[in-house]
């Protein structure tokens, strides 16, 4: 590598979109109603979860989030001035809506966007603290950050051909494994999206870095694994959008 083609670290609103390290993405625990009332009615039938360190049904599946202080700590890198408001303010203090939610307004590097959090019915003073975190979730969201956790999917799987056609075809080792092609990748992505399964869970559950670079081995276990998983539940409007993975089967 020269000086012409050193590649420079990303920084301001660039910086945003750059994917977050696996040590400031959190997991947070998204119970159904029903494993929430069976655990309410009998503690016994929970468990201190490894993953989260908190007590739940042990069914419980959990979602990647980026907290309140990777965030912070991301929008300072990004622009040490960064600013935000409420939209609306009554008697002083930030206005809710009828729903408990606030909108603010996030500006970094002097572009402003709105963005809107809520504490789900919850009260007080941690309440507020987790309207605020998450109202700034959503609005550093359009600029981009940890966009790939909220979205459900291969986020640019439709810009992957386009970018193959610039690439050499590399010669294949035949001590590397065959990868899977891009039809049958295109087939695991629909079934899984199906049940509402991301790219990020079937990585996890195969190991791998990519959906694309999956070996052509696993393809029939893959899919075998993805039809017998349960439609799983969509993360409410504002949550994380990745799935963590049953630990239960494992292809």
């Amino acid at each position: 590598m020269n000086a012409l083609t050193k590649i420079e670290p990303a920084t301001g609103l660039a910086l945003l979109r750059a994917p977050f390290p696996p040590n400031q993405i959190s997991k947070l625990p998204k119970p159904t109603k029903q494993q929430t009332e069976a655990v309410k009615n009998d503690f016994k039938k929970g468990v201190r979860c490894k993953i989260c360190g908190t007590w739940h049904h042990p069914e419980v599946i959990h979602l990647d989030y980026v907290g309140h202080a990777a965030l912070t700590d991301r929008l300072l890198d990004a622009d040490p001035a960064w600013s935000w408001e409420p939209l609306a303010t009554n008697e002083g203090l930030p206005a809710l809506d009828r729903n408990g939610g606030l909108w603010i307004k996030l500006t970094v590097c002097g572009i402003t966007r709105l963005g809107y959090g809520s504490a789900d019915g919850k009260s007080g003073g941690d309440a507020v603290k987790e309207i605020i975190g998450d109202a700034l979730r959503n609005a550093a969201m359009r600029f981009g950050a940890a966009l790939d956790l909220w979205h459900k999917g291969d986020l640019h799987a439709d810009d992957e051909p386009a970018a193959e056609q610039d690439r050499p075809t590399p010669q294949h080792d035949p001590a590397t494994p065959a990868l899977i092609t891009d039809a049958q990748r295109q087939e695991l992505m629909t079934l899984a999206t199906a049940k509402n399964i991301d790219a990020r869970t079937l990585c996890e559950v195969g190991k791998i870095d990519a959906v694309k670079n999956m070996p052509a081995g696993m393809f029939d276990k893959a899919k075998q694994w993805i039809a017998k998983q349960p439609k799983r539940e969509l993360a409410p409007a504002g949550g994380q959008a990745s799935d963590i993975i049953d630990d239960d089967i494992l292809y």
